[in-house]
């Protein structure tokens, strides 16, 4: 065996478990479409570049086509104590839920503490295991909606690319009638939408949801979103999973920031539990 097609089993067998190795805790936990692929490509990579009639260079080239994705895909993993639980419920009746979607390449269960908060102010709030991360791989969350009839009235939200795929939700079904978005704008035209109301909660901080992404999203959205900064929040301050590469820099508190951001949401939801006069 030569080694460059020694050099490319070994890194088709090996990235994947070491992946799998670092990343045990959000990869076991989310939803399955990530373990598998990484069982896939260590399986099919290492045969194909194994196969006698592969030119070895070739082989090479195709293992970086097939382990590149896999390193890029890796989630932020959760930080703190958190469980399995997808569904939040609050003690008392339920006034209103809310579906979530995590943003792009993150540990869903790192939106749980906050989503906590708002559930336990009188929310149902399902927070959505994506594949492989990515909210735009995900399908409709109509059934997700259907498994609550005892929610008289649904939001959907999420972070990020997450809310990209709550936008896509509101144009899918119109029996939605709020939108929660945090560090995210959409991608759809939601602004002739009847019967939608939506807020946009974004840290005046952020790297990636700048200011000026907001600014622009107005357009997009109906004329009376409610538009609500986090004075002095970074992108990663929507979640616990640390701080994210390119992020902007903070002028206050994880703590802090998360605080104003429960209760923004909270209100949100507030607000379209109550009916209109």
């Amino acid at each position: 065996m030569t080694w460059p097609r020694g050099t490319a089993a070994a890194a088709c067998l090996g990235v994947p478990l070491v992946l799998l190795v670092a990343g045990w805790g959000p990869l076991t936990a989310g939803h399955p479409a990530q373990p598998v692929l990484l069982g896939v490509v260590a399986v099919v990579g290492t045969a194909v570049v194994l196969w006698k009639r592969t030119p070895p260079w070739p082989a090479v080239a195709l293992t970086v086509v097939l382990v590149a994705p896999l390193v890029y895909l890796q989630p932020f993993a959760a930080t703190g104590d958190t469980d399995n639980a997808t569904v939040l419920r609050p003690d008392g009746p339920v006034r209103a839920g809310l579906v979530f979607h995590p943003g792009a390449r993150v540990d869903y269960r790192a939106y749980v503490p906050l989503l906590r908060r708002v559930a336990a102010q009188g929310f149902l709030v399902v927070v959505v295991k994506e594949p492989l991360n990515f909210a735009l791989l995900g399908g409709d969350t109509a059934s997700l909606r259907a498994e609550h009839p005892e929610v008289p009235v649904w939001a959907v939200g999420g972070h990020s690319l997450g809310g990209v795929a709550a936008g896509r939700d509101v144009v899918a079904d119109s029996s939605v009638r709020g939108l929660v978005l945090w560090a995210s704008y959409p991608v759809d035209d939601l602004s002739g939408r009847t019967g939608l109301r939506a807020w946009s909660i974004h840290g005046d901080r952020d790297g990636f949801t700048t200011p000026q992404d907001v600014a622009e999203s107005r357009e997009l959205l109906p004329a009376d979103t409610r538009f609500e900064p986090v004075p002095g929040a970074v992108h990663a301050f929507f979640g616990d999973y640390g701080d994210q590469p390119g992020d902007g820099v903070p002028t206050t508190s994880r703590a802090e920031a998360q605080e104003r951001i429960v209760a923004h949401t909270a209100a949100a939801l507030g607000e379209l539990a109550t009916p209109d006069p």
